[in-house]
Formats: C-alpha cells, sequence, structure tokens
C-alpha cells in the first residue's frame, strides 16, 4: 500500500494545477447537492485540501 501512496503523492505533486482543478468541481458539486447550506465549511475543505496537495494552493481564490 505504501507503493500506491508514493505514486498518487508523486502524480498530486507533479499535476498541481490539475489537482486543485478536481478539488474545485468536487467541492463545487458538493455544494450544489446541498443547496449551498455548507458553503463555507465545503471551501473551507476545499483549500485545506488544495494546501496539502502538490507544493500548495494554485487556485488563486
Amino acid at each position: 500500500m505504501g507503493d500506491f501512496m508514493d505514486k498518487a503523492k508523486d502524480f498530486a505533486d507533479d499535476h498541481d494545477k490539475q489537482v486543485d482543478q478536481g478539488l474545485d468541481k468536487a467541492g463545487d458539486m458538493a455544494d450544489q447537492r446541498t443547496g449551498g447550506k455548507y458553503d463555507k465549511q465545503i471551501d473551507k475543505g476545499v483549500d485545506m485540501a488544495q494546501q496539502r496537495t502538490g507544493q500548495g494552493d494554485t487556485d488563486p481564490r
């Protein structure tokens, strides 16, 4: 399992912009599905996830 996680981390490091965009889309979809009820919590979770992937958040929110 460790080898898989290393490869996943390397992929996220190499493709930070795409990972950040994917997280944004997932957050938007979650926000849409909840009717905006948890907008602030979803945005906070997306921001935290983006900071932990790759070299940091590339999204200029």
